[in-house]
């Protein structure tokens, strides 16, 4: 899963594909490096961003996703208002993907009617007090606890299971310690469905980095992204959500090669 981040704040690339043409060409690029599907997004869930409006979200996002559903892209919609995601499927988008884990009993509703894939992703608070102090008693279990009740409910809703990815939002109301535990229990986290991990450039890598006395700006952690790729494949994660599709790509590939040798 290739990112595009048409805002103008998010933590990683905000700006840079901030106006639709930029978008739509960021997307053509990580489908052309080999990203199976394609995730717009047009407001930033970076710790402590701001809300966006409706109408603004739709105006980021509804062109880019037209435009590369229309060329046969896979597009996903990273949004969490149910206007949003209506007017993106419209437009062609195959997947929501919704960081509040579809609170919102309309988003249920919008996904089953329309047929669409799901993620249903877990946060801890919202962006804005996510990371004032993220506590659990066990990450691992009450995220998988989590992701199992969405699940449940998404299932209750007439989404079928064979629609439902799960991630665990790595950096999502989540300190270090948290985020390398996640990592670490992937095979947990499921409860029988697939798992995306979403690692890529995100602090918890740059504190590794800075420990080994190697500090980084967050462009440039895509090798230090591959490293957690890879281990996240031959953990069991069955979608890896990027910036950089080509190298990620290749680890990848490389990691599913060995693991299927040894399943």
């Amino acid at each position: 899963m290739g990112v595009v981040n048409a805002t103008p704040d998010s933590f990683s690339d905000g700006g840079q594909w901030a106006e639709p043409r930029a978008a739509i060409r960021r997307g053509f690029k990580l489908w052309d490096d080999g990203a199976d599907l394609v995730d717009v997004g047009g407001e930033s869930t970076r710790p402590g961003a701001q809300p966006v409006r409706v109408e603004e979200e739709l105006a980021r996002v509804v062109p880019v996703v037209e435009a590369l559903a229309s060329h046969g892209i896979i597009v996903s919609i990273d949004t969490s208002k149910v206007e949003v995601a209506a007017a993106a499927v419209a437009a062609g988008a195959e997947i929501v993907n919704d960081v509040t884990g579809l609170a919102n009993p309309e988003m249920v509703a919008l996904c089953e009617e329309t047929g669409v894939g799901v993620v249903i992703m877990h946060m801890q608070g919202d962006p804005r007090s996510m990371q004032a102090n993220p506590t659990y008693d066990d990450v691992v279990a009450d995220v998988a606890r989590f992701l199992g009740d969405r699940t449940a409910a998404a299932i209750e809703g007439g989404i079928e299971a064979s629609r439902i990815v799960v991630d665990p939002g790595i950096g999502f109301g989540k300190t270090f310690d948290h985020n390398l535990a996640l990592l670490g229990g992937i095979r947990s986290l499921g409860n029988g469905q697939p798992v995306l991990i979403g690692t890529s450039r995100k602090g918890f890598l740059g504190t590794i980095l800075e420990r080994a006395g190697r500090p980084s700006e967050t462009a440039d952690r895509d090798t230090a992204t591959a490293a957690t790729v890879a281990l996240a494949i031959a953990a069991g994660a069955a979608v890896v959500r990027v910036h950089n599709a080509a190298g990620a790509v290749d680890a990848a590939r490389t990691a599913d090669a060995i693991v299927r040798v040894h399943e």
